[in-house]
């Protein structure tokens, strides 16, 4: 997802009426309603959707919100000048008051439905009523879609309170969850990693709910204590916020022929997302069986691309079901996630994730969504033979082409020209008894250094004499096979601009939001800087903060090194 910048002559959206302006809903104006809903978006208790691609639904307002932090980036890549961040009616619809739309905006937004599978496993039970009618977005509400510059964003409030699909929850978000989430969406976009963005924050000064949550200095793999929370809400914003849960719904429908144009809304969903996401590389002249191939050919590209990026840089999408997984190929979910401090192909920091999650599980966690797309959008090309066998020959080649990815990631974030199998596993092995920080370890690598001890600034173990021969001669091996026809400096230069400096460590965003429960913010701005370059070397004060390894009172810590999905 690469947006053009904004260049100095574009015109600045200053207003909340100029804002208004930009509004156009595509999702609402092309799409089906739900049949049964209310006209006029009240509509906020946990029901069966059994039709129909969006709900209309309001907002609930947070009591008195506060400001608490904005994407500078983002605003400036959407035109907005920062200061209607602070404005009163944008403040009112970016914290659920919807009563704040100006024509030609409406005085509702939307939710959405969509099925669950696990690992290539279909689920119901997770729905109240036991049929998959009521799974969908629970808490999360779209009050906006415009154009920006040319490019089409929509706008989803997290927290934004109960819609029929919220499984009788509050629909809120407490304001942990919320800076968590605000910050890694706009540091995953800094990384270089396809992503929805952060736009705002904002907290409310009275509003507090209940959730299970750590004690300080809490060993405990679950949670201990119930707590009372701040609630916010943070917007979400990206080209669409279609799933391959969602494509998956009403292939199911289509499936038990649950009413008579199942088929045709599963056919609308698919063109939609057609539209929404790949309008630059498919050709809308092409039949439609054509244009169905070709986005699954392209979201097998995104999709595995996406997961080589996230081993790049160390991130664990601890929870990928299919409901969590963008049919546009970018991160979606930033509720169980993590990044990987501590090497071990197993990471998953999430308490409920299990091993199939787990860091070195993604590639293959991510065909296992992939096939609940295939299976979904299958239907669709049933009457032609042809097209099912190109459609089903994309599907064999996932696993080669991931692996390609995979390949051609550690080649480059080892400096190499070609990916050396031999090699890699020495070094994983290697890492593994080190117990390296993923992080520090290949920025140090990144200096192409002659012997190990710069690396061992990243080992949070004291290594042997025979360990330390081992990392020389692997050291020494590698060394060679990256100098070989370019400069030390060009390689270090390429190294760096894959290997970042500055990770997301769970133990420095927690005073973050800790301090912010108190009214300041000036962490969450701190790291919003540190995080916003993380390939740069920064300051003297800056590196010897945030480039360091864990404390040993973190490493088994509840709410740092492990979580719950509690938001």
């Amino acid at each position: 997802m690469t947006q053009p910048s904004t260049s100095p002559d574009k015109t600045r959206v200053t207003t909340f009426d100029e804002f208004a302006q930009q509004v156009d809903y595509s999702l609402m104006d092309s799409l089906n309603a739900d049949p049964d809903a209310t006209a006029d978006g009240d509509d906020h208790r946990a029901r069966q959707v059994f039709s129909g691609h969006f709900v209309p639904v309001t907002p609930t307002p947070i009591g008195q919100p506060e400001y608490v932090a904005h994407s500078h980036g983002l605003f400036q890549e959407l035109g907005l000048s920062d200061e209607l961040a602070q404005d009163h009616k944008f403040t009112q619809l970016f914290s659920g008051d919807i009563s704040a739309a100006r024509a030609p905006m409406r005085n509702f937004g939307w939710a959405t439905g969509y099925a669950l599978s696990i690992y290539g496993t279909e689920y119901v039970r997770q729905c109240p009523f036991g049929t998959g009618n009521g799974y969908g977005d629970g808490r999360a509400i779209s009050v906006f879609e415009g154009v920006f510059n040319g490019q089409r964003w929509e706008m989803q409030l997290k927290g934004g309170g109960p819609t029929p699909y919220c499984r009788g929850a509050d629909g809120r978000a407490v304001l942990r969850s919320s800076v968590r989430e605000f910050l890694a969406q706009e540091y995953m976009h800094a990384l270089r990693v396809p992503t929805s963005r952060s736009l705002t924050l904002y907290v409310s000064k009275t509003d507090t709910v209940s959730r299970p949550w750590y004690s300080d200095h809490s060993n405990s793999f679950d949670p201990d204590i119930i707590t009372e929370n701040p609630v916010a809400i943070s917007t979400r914003v990206a080209p669409s916020f279609l799933r391959v849960g969602q494509i998956e719904l009403f292939a199911r429908r289509a499936r038990s022929h649950a009413y008579d144009n199942a088929l045709e809304e599963l056919r609308m969903i698919v063109m939609h997302l057609i539209a929404r996401e790949y309008q630059d590389e498919i050709d809308p002249s092409l039949n439609f069986s054509d244009q169905v191939i070709e986005l699954a050919r392209l979201f097998r590209q995104r999709l595995s691309a996406l997961v080589a990026n996230w081993l790049r840089v160390g991130y664990c999408q601890g929870n990928f079901n299919s409901d969590n997984c963008a049919a546009g190929g970018f991160t979606l979910d930033y509720g169980p996630f993590g990044f990987c401090e501590v090497f071990d192909p197993e990471f998953q920091p999430w308490t409920g994730g299990g091993q199939h999650f787990s860091f070195f599980n993604q590639p293959t966690a991510a065909e296992a969504n992939f096939h609940m797309f295939w299976t979904a959008i299958r239907p669709l090309l049933a009457d032609d033979n042809e097209s099912l066998e190109r459609l089903d020959q994309i599907r064999r080649d996932f696993q080669e082409v991931m692996q390609e990815q995979l390949h051609h990631m550690w080649a480059a974030k080892l400096g190499l020209t070609e990916f050396n199998l031999d090699l890699f596993k020495e070094l994983v092995t290697l890492m593994n008894r080190s117990e390296v920080d993923y992080t520090m370890f290949f920025r140090e690598l990144s200096h192409i250094p002659e012997d190990i001890s710069p690396l061992k600034k990243s080992f949070y173990t004291k290594t042997s004499a025979e360990l330390d021969e081992k990392w020389q001669s692997w050291l020494s091996s590698w060394r060679d096979l990256v100098l070989a026809g370019q400069h030390l400096s060009t390689a270090a230069d390429k190294m760096k601009r894959i290997n970042p400096k500055y990770a997301w460590r769970e133990w420095l965003i927690v005073p973050a939001y800790q301090q912010a429960t108190q009214g300041e913010y000036s962490l969450i701005k701190e790291l919003q800087e540190v995080l916003s370059h993380p390939y740069d070397e920064q300051s003297k004060e800056i590196e010897e903060k945030y480039y360091r390894l864990r404390p040993n009172e973190y490493l088994n810590a509840g709410g740092v090194s492990h979580y719950s999905c509690s938001s």
